[in-house]
């Protein structure tokens, strides 16, 4: 038996056409990839505006502040873009055999789909964080309703955050309860 054979070969053709069809994702992260260029864009649109408020107005500090958090949460929104097209490349469509890499993200080595989904899920967080913050700095232009309004949709994330963690801490664990079983009986776990 020839060990250098891709297994693929030995799918049908119904199983083969199907296991392609994670193809047409790859479309969607280019997309993304082209939004991220939006943000890179953005951000040095905003950077440029605040230099300019610097030096041609007096500023105040709020100002400055709300100009740097809309910054930040840029570059958090980037981040996520990162997350979603790496880790979604390589659990989704292909590996991208990054392992002898020396700029591997550190948590690309151990990434699935729940893993995936609790990194995005804290990364929505810190976004809505941002968000909230920018909203009470600028307090007095909104009313009470919108306000509370704001706050309730960032707990609904932080508690759906939390739900999803722990349903991963779940499925992990089970998972590693039912290997033994699923290895057969006397088989090496770290084998």
């Amino acid at each position: 038996m020839d060990n250098n054979k891709p297994v693929t070969s030995a799918l049908g053709p119904l199983p083969r056409w199907i296991f392609m069809s994670r193809w047409l994702q790859a479309p969607l992260y280019i997309g993304l990839i082209v939004a991220q260029g939006v943000y890179v864009w953005q951000f040095w649109t905003e950077l440029v505006h605040l230099i300019s408020m610097i030096t041609v107005k007096d500023i105040t500090e709020t100002e400055i502040m709300l100009i740097v958090l809309g910054l930040i949460d840029v570059v958090m929104i980037s981040n996520l873009l990162v997350m979603v097209i790496i880790g979604g490349w390589e659990t989704f469509v292909s590996r991208l055999e990054l392992e002898k890499h020396p700029d591997q993200p550190e948590w690309l080595s151990h990434v699935n789909a729940g893993v995936l989904k609790v990194k995005l899920a804290t990364a929505i967080i810190g976004i809505s964080s941002i968000h909230l913050l920018k909203t009470f700095i600028n307090a007095a232009h909104y009313d009470e309703k919108t306000l509370l309004w704001q706050t309730m949709i960032h707990l609904t994330f932080v508690v759906s955050a939390l739900a999803i963690a722990y349903t991963e801490k779940i499925t992990q664990s089970t998972a590693r309860v039912h290997k033994p079983a699923i290895l057969g009986a006397g088989a090496d776990p770290h084998a």
